[in-house]
């Protein structure tokens, strides 16, 4: 039986061989697969925890071709922090997750890094029916900025300094947020076409970033200078989402580098799109079994996420 709370969790994956056969079960549904030569014949040497492929003689653990790779922090530990990650609506920092797991911060501050990736949406399929488009920005009130950035921006639009982040969002469906260069109507328009099939109804704000969508979308404007919603004219799902976000980024997060801000975009998005509601009942369990699930063929390094060489997202 699955675990269903922390609690559960923290006792289910206490043993590292039940670790192993959950990891293995989700990768490898129909039985371990060699990584190095994709053969299926093998044998388990069990105090190594580790299989021996028969075909090319090299051993594979669990762990190889995944976001575990090559570290030397124990599974329990690994999915004790998915757990966490997948399931507090807000974040978990990484100072908290090293005082529970009982490892160093910079050390549970890369592994939500490599967990987050696992969460990364890599479905391309488009959005439909009535889709929400806008945009925010992410970084610091310019009342909190020390007095010389201040004097630097004085006379500056709120957004200058700061990150903008664009986002479309299927009604009753799920939301997908990027991290964009600017706000310009080639780039807000470029977003929604990429992720939203032609002729849907997009709702966005008055903005002149929106402007001409008309053209292949149904396209309803609301002006929020009047009001916030008239009828089932509105932005308010993503407004929601942008106020999960930066609950998390301010309350928990604290400070984040634009470097790193698409990560904690995947990470919120994936809470959202699997979240319990009325008509899709989504408990703590399923989202760690959806996130565990996901895995495989993903790799992050310590050099990667620190900007010393360059990443790429499959």
């Amino acid at each position: 039986m699955k675990p269903k709370t922390l609690q559960q969790a923290i006792k289910y994956f206490s043993d590292e061989q039940v670790c192993i056969d959950t990891v293995a079960a989700l990768r490898w549904p129909r039985g371990p697969v060699c990584p190095n030569c994709n053969g299926k014949e093998h044998y388990y040497l069990a105090t190594q925890k580790r299989w021996k492929c028969k075909s090319c003689k090299k051993q594979f653990s669990v762990k190889v071709g995944t976001i575990f790779e090559d570290s030397p922090i124990s599974l329990d530990k690994w999915l004790v922090a998915l757990w966490m990650l997948v399931n507090c609506k807000n974040g978990i920092s990484s100072y908290e997750v090293g005082r529970d797991l009982g490892i160093t911060q910079k050390s549970a501050w890369f592994v939500l890094h490599r967990l987050r990736l696992a969460l990364h949406d890599k479905t391309f399929g488009k959005l439909a029916g009535e889709v929400e488009a806008d945009e925010t920005y992410i970084g610091g009130a310019a009342r909190f900025m020390h007095k010389d950035k201040k004097a630097r921006h004085k006379g500056a639009t709120g957004w200058v300094g700061k990150t903008a982040v664009m986002g479309v969002l299927e009604r009753r469906g799920k939301v997908r947020a990027r991290v964009v260069p600017d706000v310009y109507r080639s780039t807000l328009q470029g977003h929604v076409r990429q992720h939203v099939e032609p002729g849907a109804r997009v709702y966005t704000d008055a903005s002149s970033g929106y402007t001409g969508l008309e053209a292949e979308y149904i396209h309803n404007v609301i002006d929020h200078a009047t009001a916030y919603v008239k009828g089932n004219v509105h932005t308010n799902g993503l407004e929601n989402f942008w106020s999960l976000l930066k609950r998390g980024l301010k309350g928990t997060y604290i400070s984040t580098e634009p470097f790193h801000l698409f990560r904690y975009l995947d990470e919120q998005a994936f809470r959202y799109n699997n979240r319990a509601t009325k008509d899709n009942f989504v408990d703590d369990g399923d989202r760690f079994q959806l996130a565990l699930s996901q895995i495989a063929g993903k790799r992050l390094t310590f050099k990667e996420v620190t900007g010393k060489v360059g990443q790429t997202i499959n």
